[in-house]
């Protein structure tokens, strides 16, 4: 898995990273999303260290990263504060802009990168998510029938921890088959550890909270993405169920939006990492 990639433990001060990196060339930071480690990238990341220079962090509180306390605000779980983590680990390895992609969950925190530090991302890549902000905004039955989830993890009473350590396996699924041996032996680590289960609970939280207020105050004062956009939509997903055309929300927050669909399920860079690979790469290159 990542061959030729290295894999250290960078310490940014407020947290501590773990990060695979590798290739050459121009830098790209790929995010993953919930519940799953920088290690569902392990079929894409090689592809495209042909050519750039890929960085895959574990965000904070996941994986492997270090799981700071949270607050009342759940402020150190925000997007705003993973987006920091971005620019600080670019710091680190000596990069001044890059490129960032983002999955699920990582959507939101590549998106904030861009709209915090538009000087230091060059390339904006969001994959299967609209902006927090819109999604609660739009937010009906049909949504809390399928994205239930999100209410439920972000309780402040903590149920959701309670539920989700009593049997992570039936609660997350995934399979070898699927992810790859190692990477689900990675994802399985990170699922079994409370502490991972209780970060990620507090990241829905922040989604309710911070990450919204965020969004809206962004709204409200027309900030808008500077740098090109590609959205990619999974087509077994419900981006479009939900949506109908969710690449006009993107265009609505900036002006070069491109778009297209990938035949998978949620998690295309397991799924579908060649198709993905190819959008990305020509993204990429301009």
């Amino acid at each position: 898995m990542f061959a030729g990639f290295t894999l250290d433990e960078i310490d940014l001060g407020p947290v501590r990273l773990r990060v695979r990196h590798g290739g050459s060339g121009p830098p790209v930071v790929l995010l993953h999303g919930h519940p799953r480690t920088h290690a569902t990238w392990h079929r894409v990341a090689p592809l495209l260290a042909e050519r750039h220079t890929v960085v895959c962090p574990d965000l904070r509180g996941y994986g492997g990263s270090s799981k700071p306390p949270s607050t009342a605000d759940h402020a150190p779980y925000s997007k705003r504060a993973m987006a920091a983590d971005v620019v600080a680990l670019l710091d680190a390895l000596g990069h001044d802009r890059a490129a960032v992609v983002g999955h699920d969950r990582g959507c939101y925190v590549a998106m904030r990168a861009a709209l915090d530090h538009p000087d230091r991302v060059s390339r904006l890549g969001v994959l299967d998510g609209v902006p927090i902000g819109e999604a609660l905004a739009r937010a009906d039955a049909r949504f809390a029938a399928r994205w239930w989830h999100w209410f439920f993890l972000g309780q402040l009473a903590k149920p959701a921890e309670r539920v989700i350590n009593a049997d992570p396996d039936a609660w997350y699924g995934g399979s070898p088959a699927e992810m790859g041996e190692e990477a689900y032996a990675d994802y399985r680590r990170a699922i079994h550890d409370p502490a991972t289960v209780h970060a990620m609970c507090e990241d829905y939280r922040a989604g309710l909270g911070p990450d919204r207020a965020a969004d809206d105050a962004d709204r409200a004062a027309g900030r808008r993405i500077t740098c090109p956009v590609l959205f990619l939509w999974s087509t077994r997903d419900d981006m479009v169920d939900l949506y109908g055309d969710p690449a006009a929300i993107w265009r609505d927050w900036a002006d070069d939006v491109r778009a297209a669909p990938i035949e998978s399920g949620h998690h295309m860079a397991e799924e579908a990492p060649d198709q993905l690979a190819a959008e990305l790469s020509a993204f990429l290159a301009g």
